[in-house]
């Protein structure tokens, strides 16, 4: 884990500059121990200490909704696999009163609690009899003590009183304050939210693990048109790595914090969380939108939406040639666009110098011959060579390749090697042996190819490259432009294109080689990250056109 996303860890409370300045805009979660003691919840809600009875008088009248899970004690946030139902607040009070009455006398908690149907549920259907549920498939999530868009939605008002806003806080709008409390062990399913959370441990103990936003792809995020697109698909019970082969890196990702009573953990926005709560825990969260999507104007966000999809597409075309990821952190996105256009440049301003690279043919020039390469330079073109009459001859584009005779791109366009993975570089030896040659090697190599082997250099280029194999042979032109000068360039590519009839048939097949390696990398990000993947059927209409129950938007630590 890198440093700069590690968790802090503070033993002071910090003042609201330096929060927001060293904390909140670096957006890394932060623990403030200690941080909510001196709030009178802290000492009145303590369900050890009469904390059930006080908060029974203070709010038992209440109604409020609760989460109903057959799944307990995981409780998922996709709708389809929990209910909100109206629940007496004092009926809860009154579930964990038993189990802490069980635990003093040292019975069997779990079993004992299974024979107490709960009483006075009522689900959105009406039905109050709802079978063979317990109590510890109950958990009060996200019940609204203070909320800004609905004050209506407001359930334990009341607890207000009792509660803090810390001072690092002083200026925020608050989006809403949340009770949350279970009677028994809960588990939350791996989720993040979009706006910053401050949770606070009241009495209890919560043992959270996290995952910063760029872990996204090893934790299948759900589709992003879907009513739970901040939850992860992996299930917390028995993960299968066969469906989810990225998950078996999940660990390398995450860091893990226990928060007992008094405690406070800051939660940034798009942070995967998932939270582990102990028996009888209490606990209240803050949440407040971030300066950054306040700020955010919203006729940009189209333009947004495509600077951080290409970034992301980037940074997965070099994941896909196995390239650092530092090494594409330090690039800016203007940089990396001007340099994929690079080439290019190149094709056109060689296309309209045909009276020069024809002028080249048959020229015996210095430096062409086989006897001039290096060893390991002569042993890679004849590799190449080798490969390309093989790979010409699998996807039966040209027949037998002849010195002698023309090869045209034309015919039904490049066709594709069959049974083939055309964007991996581990699967394709053409690709492996380009990406391995130094920028020089790389120049002797194809300057001996166009002048001992035109009609192959071709077929290289027009049918033999697959879209990794073109991304790998522009990105080798671009590191020789760096160490190049301008008339050794100018050479080079003259002699290059020189071999082509049809020098626009060569542009196009490049051209449409690395458009068609991006697109792959783009889909990719689809699906690390949106949950999206362009190869299924896509949802109906109805589907699409869906807007969600009220209960949907809810969001759970």
């Amino acid at each position: 884990m890198e440093d700069h996303v590690q968790i802090r860890q503070f033993n002071r409370i910090p003042s609201a500059e330096e929060f927001a300045s060293q904390i909140e805009r670096k957006n890394v979660p932060a623990v403030f121990t200690g941080c909510v003691k001196e709030w009178k919840a802290f000492s009145k809600w303590n369900v050890r200490n009469g904390g059930l009875d006080y908060l029974h008088e203070l709010v038992g009248s209440s109604v409020v909704e609760a989460m109903l899970s057959r799944s307990a004690p995981i409780f998922y946030g996709d709708i389809r696999s929990h209910e909100r139902v109206p629940l007496p607040f004092s009926t809860f009070i009154g579930y964990c009163k038993d189990l802490l009455q069980y635990r003093e006398d040292d019975q069997d908690s779990v079993s004992e609690l299974r024979m107490h149907k709960p009483v006075g549920l009522v689900t959105e259907h009406g039905d109050s009899n709802i079978g063979e549920e317990s109590p510890q498939q109950i958990y009060l999530a996200q019940v609204p003590i203070v909320n800004a868009e609905n004050a209506e939605k407001v359930q334990v008002e009341p607890l207000r009183e009792d509660i803090e806003t810390p001072a690092f806080l002083e200026g925020k709008r608050l989006e809403s304050v949340n009770l949350w409390m279970n009677n028994a062990r809960t588990r939350s399913s791996t989720h993040y939210d979009p706006h910053h959370n401050l949770l606070c441990i009241i009495s209890g103990c919560k043992e959270v693990v996290l995952w910063p936003p760029s872990a996204c792809p090893v934790l299948y995020p759900l589709p992003l048109y879907g009513e739970a697109s901040n939850h992860s698909a992996i299930p917390l019970e028995n993960p299968n790595f066969s469906l989810y082969p990225r998950a078996k890196s999940i660990d390398e990702y995450s860091q893990k914090v226990i928060l007992h009573a008094g405690d406070a953990l800051f939660i940034p926005e798009g942070w995967f969380h998932q939270v582990d709560s102990g028996d009888l825990t209490v606990a209240v969260n803050f949440w407040w939108r971030s300066d950054i999507m306040s700020g955010m104007l919203e006729h940009m966000d189209g333009y947004y939406l495509r600077r951080i999809l290409r970034r992301l597409t980037d940074k997965e075309m070099e994941r896909m040639l196995c390239v650092p990821s530092s090494s594409v952190d330090r690039k800016v996105t203007n940089a990396t666009e001007q340099s994929r256009n690079e080439h290019a440049g190149y094709c056109d301003q060689y296309l309209d110098m045909n009276h020069q690279a024809d002028s080249l043919r048959g020229k015996p020039e210095q430096g062409f011959s086989l006897h001039d390469l290096e060893p390991h330079a002569l042993r890679s073109l004849h590799e190449l060579v080798s490969l390309v009459h093989d790979r010409v001859g699998e996807s039966q584009s040209v027949g037998n390749v002849s010195e002698d005779e023309p090869v045209s791109g034309e015919e039904d366009g490049v066709k594709k090697i069959a049974n083939k993975n055309l964007f991996s570089l581990d699967e394709d030896p053409i690709a492996n042996i380009v990406w391995t040659l130094e920028p020089r090697a790389f120049q002797s190599v194809f300057l001996a190819m166009a002048h001992n082997f035109p009609r192959t250099l071709e077929a290289f280029i027009l049918h033999a490259l697959s879209p990794v194999g073109v991304e790998v042979l522009t990105r080798k032109f671009e590191q020789l432009d760096q160490i190049m000068a301008s008339d050794d360039r100018s050479q080079f590519y003259e002699k290059f294109y020189s071999v082509f009839d049809n020098k626009f048939s060569a542009m196009d097949a490049l051209l449409n080689g690395k458009e068609s390696f991006a697109c792959q990398a783009f889909s990719n990000v689809l699906v690390q990250y949106l949950g999206i993947n362009l190869d299924q059927p896509k949802p109906s209409g109805e589907l699409l056109t869906y807007i969600p129950h009220e209960r949907a938007k809810s969001r759970r630590c």
